[in-house]
């Protein structure tokens, strides 16, 4: 199993992760002993998480989202479906 994570981090900066043991990850960005990102901008709290069959699944997840707009992760962390699809689409 596997969980796809964002943390709200200081700056109002967020970070999207993933992992098997999401307790134990948001306890090592906590203590410093995460990612560079959370050593930098420390995490002020979990906003977002998804669950997974696998750890694969998850790892896919991160990465696309990591791709993602700033306005569109909010989208997707407020639950706001409309915005997501409006953030979605391509403009040209």
């Amino acid at each position: 199993m596997g969980y796809m994570y964002i943390l709200l981090c200081e700056k109002n900066k967020v970070y999207v992760g993933s992992t098997t043991d999401l307790e134990r990850r948001i306890r090592q960005h906590k203590n410093g002993e995460g990612a560079n990102y959370t050593r930098k901008y420390k995490p002020q709290k979990l906003v977002y998480h998804e669950y997974f069959p696998t750890i694969g699944m998850a790892f896919r997840r991160e990465k696309q989202i990591q791709n993602w707009s700033r306005k569109k992760k909010d989208a997707l962390i407020e639950s706001q479906k409309e915005e997501l699809k409006r953030a979605s689409k391509k403009r040209f």
